[in-house]
């Protein structure tokens, strides 16, 4: 057990080390050698665990879409679907503001590579998260009947827009908090819902002051 929580470390070590020089230095900088000197392991455990620099590529992409599915699956589901859709909209801009290196990876794309079809797959697995919430809207009546995966994917594009740019500086917290707001009350109005949830408008409110 105890060699297994090790493993597991080095591992997260690994994969954080390599995101990190991935963003600042580029794909450059992502060699076993230059990792592992981060890291202060050996070429060897670097090799033994992702089986060289394409294996470890994936595992960053895939570390990436795992800690966002954790997030995700974090929000509570509650009696209000469309608090619940809200909610996730948050908590996806929250995990990007948390793991901006990571975000860059699953979203920003590495040079030279692409992601096998079950890493695909994998990655796509947390889309399921929106298309449920959206799902659940329709089935409370609170949305009109329609596809939930398009509207689902429509949400995810809009919310990662405003992400996008926070990320690259555009918008302070704030400012990005008060437009994500705006944003997804506004997208839920359009599905047919009568009004934003009711803590949408205390956030408008509070900016305001």
């Amino acid at each position: 057990m105890a060699q297994q929580a090790g493993q597991s470390a080095v591992r997260t070590a690994i994969l954080d080390a390599a995101t990190r020089l991935l963003v600042s230095e580029g794909p450059a900088a992502l060699t076993v050698r230059r990792i592992a000197g981060e890291v202060g392991c050996s070429t060897k455990v670097i090799y033994t665990m992702f089986g060289g620099k394409e294996g470890l590529v994936e595992a960053l992409w895939l570390e990436g879409f795992a800690r966002f599915g954790e997030a995700l699956g974090r929000v509570p589901r509650g009696d209000d679907p469309l608090v619940y859709l809200t909610t996730l909209g948050r908590a996806y801009r929250a995990y990007a503001v948390a793991e901006p290196h990571y975000y860059r990876v699953m979203f920003e794309g590495i040079t030279g590579f692409k992601a096998s079809d079950s890493a695909t797959e994998v990655a796509r697995g947390t889309f399921a998260f929106p298309v449920e919430a959206v799902s659940e809207c329709m089935r409370a009546g609170v949305f009109a009947e329609g596809d939930p995966v398009e509207i689902a994917d429509t949400l995810w594009m809009s919310v990662h827009g405003v992400v996008s740019l926070e990320l690259a500086g555009f918008f302070t917290g704030e400012e990005a908090e008060a437009r994500l707001s705006m944003l997804i009350g506004a997208l839920l109005r359009s599905y047919g819902t009568a009004q934003s949830p009711s803590d949408e408008r205390t956030v408008h409110d509070d900016h305001r002051e």
